[in-house]
C-alpha cells in the first residue's frame, strides 16, 4: 500500500480496514499552516500543564478519592495517566477536563518503565511513591531535550529524608524504611525536586525545611492541594518551604490554575500577527514580567478581570529578553518572545539563564528569514523588522514548537512543522482552536 497524506478521517477508515498489523507502520504528522493572517475573537486558556502533573501524581499520597478539576487533555497528562494506571490508580474522566482518581491500590512493581523513558514530568513519582510504598525502581526519565537537567537535586534531597538509592542494570532503585523530616537545602531553584519533596515531606514524621525552594505558580498550587489534603505545608521567607508531617492524608477535589505559558504564547502570537485577540482565563499575577515586557517592546492591551485584549500595533522595538526563574520571565516563554524579536525593530538579545538547549528555533527562524545568530548556548541577537516566509520546520521540543507555529502564523506563505508529537505535549487541540480565531492551520498524517 502506497502511504499518502491523508485527512485523519480517511487514516482511521485505513486503519479499521487494514488487515495486517498496524504497528508495523509509523504515522507522522505535521502542521500545515498558510501565514499571514489576522487572528481575531477570542480564546480560552486550558489548565497549567507544569500544576497539573505534580497534583495527579499527589494523588497517590492517599488511598481515597480525589477529583481534578481544569486538566488539559495532553500528551503529557495522558501519560502520567497511563503510568498511575499501570499501577494499579483508578482513573477516570468524568467531564472533558476532570479527572476522578482513586489510588487505594498501588503496586510500582507493575509501572509502565516505557512510558516513564517518555516522560520527564514522572519524576514526579519519586516523592509520593516513596511516601507511600517506601520501595520501587524507575529508569531515567524522559522528555524534551532542552540542556543538561540534572536529576541528582532530587536524589541528594530524598536521601536526606531517609531515602536509599542505588542503580542497578540501568534503573533506580529506591528504598526508604522510614522518612523523617529534616532541613534541607535545595542546590538550584529546583521546581520538580521542590514539588518532589513537598510531597514526600507531607507524610514524613518531623518538620522538613526546604531551603532554596522554588516558588513557581505551579509550586504554590500543589501546596494548596496537599492543603487540602490535609497537610500542613506553608511558605516561610526567602524561598523557603516548611512542611509538618502528618499520619494520612484524605481526598481532595481540586481546580488547577490556568496555564499561564499558554496565556503568555497566544499573546505574543497576537502581538506578533497584529492582531486583535481577547484571551480568557488568565491570572495576570503569574505573568507580570511578561506584560511589562510587551509592552516595552511598544504592545498594547488590557486586562479585564481574568481576561486580557490585544491591541494591534503598527510597530514593535527590541528589547533584552532574560529568561529567569520566578517572578522573572519563564524561559518557556523566552523562544515565542524569539519570533517577537523578528518583528521588532533594532537588535533583541535573548539570554536563557537557566537551560543551555533552547537557541535551536532560532536556525529555524533563519530558514523563514530572520536575521539571528546565536552566540552561545545561552545567548542569541535577533535583529529586525524582518519578512518571514513560509518553510519547512521542525518542533525540537514542546515550546520550540508552539513557537514555530507563532512564526508561521506571521510568515507569508506556507509552512510545514514537523515533530508535532512535542507540541502535543502541552497543549491541547491547538490546530482547532487556533482554526477558531482565524488561523489557516491543518494536522496531516503521513
Amino acid at each position: 500500500m502506497d502511504i499518502k497524506i491523508l485527512d485523519i478521517v480517511h487514516l482511521r477508515q485505513i486503519r479499521q480496514n487494514i488487515q495486517y498489523p498496524i504497528s508495523n507502520i509509523q504515522f507522522m504528522q505535521k502542521f500545515i499552516i498558510h501565514g499571514g493572517k489576522k487572528l481575531s475573537g477570542a480564546i480560552a486558556v486550558k489548565g497549567y500543564k507544569n500544576a497539573a502533573t505534580p497534583i495527579i501524581a499527589a494523588t497517590l499520597l492517599t488511598n481515597k478519592e480525589c477529583i481534578i478539576k481544569n486538566v488539559p487533555r495532553i500528551g503529557d497528562v495522558f501519560r502520567m495517566i497511563e503510568i498511575m494506571e499501570s499501577m494499579g490508580v483508578e482513573i477516570s474522566w468524568l467531564e472533558t477536563d476532570a479527572l476522578r482518581i482513586k489510588a487505594e491500590r498501588v503496586n510500582p512493581e507493575k509501572m509502565d518503565f516505557k512510558a516513564v523513558s517518555r516522560m520527564r514530568s514522572s519524576i514526579l513519582l519519586l516523592g509520593p511513591l516513596l511516601a507511600r510504598c517506601g520501595k520501587f525502581k524507575m529508569p531515567q526519565p524522559g522528555g524534551c531535550v532542552i540542556g543538561a537537567r540534572p536529576i541528582g537535586s532530587h536524589f541528594t534531597a530524598l536521601e536526606k529524608l531517609g531515602a536509599k538509592i542505588t542503580k542497578e542494570n540501568g534503573f533506580y532503585c529506591f528504598e526508604a524504611k522510614k522518612l523523617e523530616g529534616k532541613e534541607i537545602v535545595l542546590p538550584e531553584f529546583s521546581v520538580t525536586a521542590t514539588e518532589n519533596l513537598m510531597m514526600a515531606a507531607s507524610l514524613a514524621p518531623g518538620i522538613t525545611v526546604i531551603k532554596i525552594a522554588a516558588l513557581e505558580p505551579q509550586v504554590q498550587d500543589l501546596q494548596k492541594f496537599l492543603k487540602k489534603m490535609g497537610a500542613k505545608i506553608k511558605f516561610g521567607n526567602f524561598n523557603t518551604v516548611i512542611i509538618k508531617g502528618v499520619k494520612k492524608l484524605h481526598g481532595a477535589t481540586y481546580t488547577v490554575i490556568p496555564d499561564l505559558i499558554e496565556a503568555g504564547t497566544f499573546a505574543i502570537a497576537a502581538v506578533a500577527t497584529k492582531s486583535e485577540l481577547i484571551i480568557k482565563n488568565v491570572i495576570r499575577d503569574h505573568l507580570d514580567l511578561v506584560f511589562d515586557k510587551l509592552a516595552e517592546m511598544g504592545a498594547k492591551f488590557e486586562f479585564d478581570g481574568d481576561n486580557v485584549k490585544i491591541n494591534p500595533v503598527s510597530m514593535l522595538v527590541s528589547a533584552k529578553i532574560e529568561a529567569r526563574i520566578f517572578p522573572g520571565l519563564p524561559s518557556d516563554l523566552q523562544a515565542p518572545f524569539g519570533v517577537l524579536a523578528t518583528q521588532a525593530q533594532g537588535t533583541s538579545l535573548i539570554h536563557d539563564t537557566l537551560y543551555e538547549g533552547r537557541l535551536g528555533y532560532v536556525n529555524e527562524l533563519n530558514k523563514m528569514g530572520a536575521n539571528a545568530i546565536i552566540c552561545d548556548p545561552h545567548r542569541a541577537l535577533i535583529s529586525g523588522p524582518t519578512q518571514l516566509y513560509g518553510s519547512e520546520i521542525t518542533s525540537f521540543d514542546l515550546r520550540a514548537g508552539a513557537t514555530m507555529i507563532i512564526a508561521a502564523l506571521v510568515a507569508q506563505g506556507e509552512s510545514v512543522i514537523s515533530n508535532i508529537e512535542q507540541i502535543d505535549r502541552g497543549y491541547e487541540n491547538i490546530e482547532e482552536r487556533l482554526k477558531n480565531i482565524g488561523a489557516d492551520i491543518t494536522r496531516m498524517e503521513i
